[in-house]
């Protein structure tokens, strides 16, 4: 079997998406490569050694025939329009979360994969990581009944680096960290619930970084911008020039069966760690740690006063790779439906559902905490994809 030649467009934090899928002679090939940033693309172009065509323009790269798939790695405020500009060129698409920051633009990517006919797969590849596998499967067994309710604490101990030094901060580039950064947390609570968001509010300020000290606009950021590990969060300092997304959030969620959720995120902790609690009709289940070696605790006995010990104990398991081993298997299964399509764990619907969450969620913080109902996506277009994006005979 020939590998599947990939362009990637975009070629910044996100590279390490592209490096699990570039596997010649098992696969996969990286054979393009895209940047608007000549200086970048030229640097990066030595990592992939198969990219034998570097372009600035992504029009050019999606014109080879040669290309069979793209993957999308450029910023949020982008993505609507490569993403469709692939889809209409036929290049089967990976598309990095979110899918896009506004929830039209998520359903004009959705419109124009049926109309096109072309494979769309969305990045959220936390539904590959083992933690939230290991917790999907425990609330599968049954182990602590049916979920009724799902907590997340979000601490994002390098939310300065990561999100106030670049276009993060900026809500033209992202709506909102609520969106950017929750997506993720808000598909995985849809997955271990089974149900999507219909209704939400939340609160939120940005509460620290609207006081530190801001890069000029036009400066680059400054060497080594994502080494830098000063403590405390005040004595930061070079931040984007627009600094406009709030630092911290609280939403709620109430779900289409019932379940009632909570989202929490904080930019400016001393750790960085996701921690889920589910609590279901005959039990509950909380992590401790979200990589691989973490410990997922049960409780399915009582009532009791606190505890530490809990009655079930499971391991994460072992993995290798970027965001641990998430990426390697996200990208075996895009490889796997670019060529064969059919259902895969990630769900362009549910990416859909993640954003207006998310998007809705934002506004609602702007406006005081008025909650807000998600609008859901039209059945004929959910159930194309809810079948691998086939149409019916």
């Amino acid at each position: 079997m020939e590998d599947l030649r990939i362009g990637v467009i975009g070629l910044g934090l996100r590279t390490s998406i592209a490096l699990a899928a570039d596997r010649p002679g098992e696969g996969a090939v990286v054979a393009a490569l895209c940047d608007i940033d000549p200086a970048v693309l030229k640097r990066q172009s030595a990592t992939f050694p198969s990219a034998g065509f570097l372009t600035q323009d992504h029009r050019e790269l999606l014109a080879r025939p040669d290309i069979d798939a793209v993957i999308v790695n450029t910023p949020d405020d982008t993505h609507e329009a490569l993403a469709i500009d692939a889809l209409r060129a036929g290049k089967a698409v990976y598309l990095e979360k979110p899918m896009a920051i506004t929830i039209d633009g998520c359903d004009a990517i959705l419109r124009t994969a049926r109309e096109t006919g072309t494979r769309l797969y969305v990045g959220h590849n936390m539904r590959h990581m083992g933690v939230v596998r290991l917790m999907r499967d425990i609330i599968a067994k049954g182990v602590i009944g049916e979920p009724k309710t799902v907590w997340v604490r979000h601490f994002v101990g390098y939310g300065t680096e990561f999100y106030y030094k670049d276009w993060h901060a900026d809500r033209t580039r992202t709506t909102g960290l609520l969106l950017q950064k929750a997506t993720h947390d808000i598909d995985v609570v849809h997955w271990l619930a089974g149900g999507y968001t219909t209704r939400v509010n939340a609160l939120g300020d940005l509460l620290l970084h609207g006081d530190l000290p801001r890069r000029a606009p036009g400066t680059p950021r400054p060497d080594a911008w994502l080494l830098e590990d000063d403590w405390p969060p005040t004595a930061r300092k070079d931040l984007n020039p627009v600094v406009d997304v709030e630092d911290v959030s609280v939403m709620n969620m109430r779900l289409d069966n019932g379940v009632i959720a909570a989202y929490q995120q904080c930019h400016f902790t001393p750790d960085y760690v996701r921690n889920y609690t589910v609590i279901g009709s005959e039990g509950r289940l909380e992590n401790f740690g979200d990589g691989p070696g973490a410990t997922v605790k049960v409780w399915n006995t009582g009532p009791t006063h606190y505890r530490e010990d809990c009655d079930i104990a499971y391991k994460v398991p072992d993995a290798k790779g970027t965001h641990g081993g998430a990426d390697v298997q996200i990208m075996s299964e895009f490889i796997r439906f670019a060529r064969e399509g059919g259902v895969t764990d990630t769900s362009p619907v549910a990416a859909r559902m993640s954003v207006a969450a998310g998007y809705l969620a934002t506004r609602s913080l702007r406006d005081g905490g008025v909650p807000y109902d998600v609008p859901p996506l039209d059945a004929d277009l959910a159930a194309y994809f809810d079948r691998g994006q086939q149409d019916t005979a």
